[in-house]
């Protein structure tokens, strides 16, 4: 009877660790905008930044977030400037902002490579933001059906593009891909789903370990 009641007083501890939330915490853009987030895992050495798309906000991440920590992952899911309580600074667009203040926020509080994700709107701002950032900041991006990103060739980092091969944007998502730069890849999904929306759909388990795997490497 012993060894079964430390052994469910085990089991209990550990699911109510895996069920633990997040950590609401904030932090400011370079153009003085303030952004809230949630951060999944506080110890791990490499982060990752959750981008959400336009339909969406950083509660749409808790899965693949809480997923991420157990691995080890130190993760940032973020409402974008004008979402949830995140305000905007200067330039009420500059959503790339939002990210890289995110990923530098991961650097200065331990991390020492950072990823991101990001999905539909959020991949293109993204993707604004591996254009923008100074070499070493962004180790690894993927684009889930990124929105159009201004200069596709100058995105850096190791780059994962993923889209469903029959959603309405698949040509464009296609042509931007051919315009950044290696090393990259690009996986088409069965399905019209676009972005965020296929981790709801059969494909969803998929698209996650794809991810996961990714950015594991």
């Amino acid at each position: 009877m012993n060894y079964l009641a430390a052994l469910l007083s085990c089991t209990l501890a550990s699911a109510a660790l895996a069920a633990e939330p997040p950590r609401l915490v904030s932090f400011p853009t370079a153009d003085g905008g303030t952004i809230d987030a949630d951060l999944y895992g506080e110890h791990g050495r490499d982060g990752i930044v959750l981008a959400h798309g336009a339909a969406f906000a950083k509660d749409s991440w808790h899965a693949l977030a809480a997923d991420l920590a157990a691995k080890g992952f130190r993760v940032l899911a973020i409402d974008f400037r004008g979402w949830g309580k995140s305000t905007p600074g200067e330039t009420k667009n500059a959503l790339f902002e939002d990210v890289l203040g995110a990923v530098r926020y991961l650097h200065a509080n331990g991390a020492a490579h950072v990823s991101v994700v990001g999905g539909s709107m959020g991949g293109g701002a993204a993707g604004e933001a591996a254009v923008r950032a100074s070499p070493g900041e962004i180790d690894r991006i993927v684009l889930l059906s990124p929105a159009p990103i201004a200069a596709p060739e100058r995105v850096g980092g190791d780059k994962l593009v993923v889209a469903s091969e029959h959603e309405p944007a698949v040509d464009r998502i296609k042509a931007l891909y051919e315009k950044i730069p290696e090393p990259k890849r690009l996986v088409l999904l069965p399905g019209t789903a676009h972005a965020q929306h296929i981790f709801a759909t059969e494909q969803g388990e998929r698209l996650t370990a794809t991810v996961t795997d990714f950015l594991s490497r």
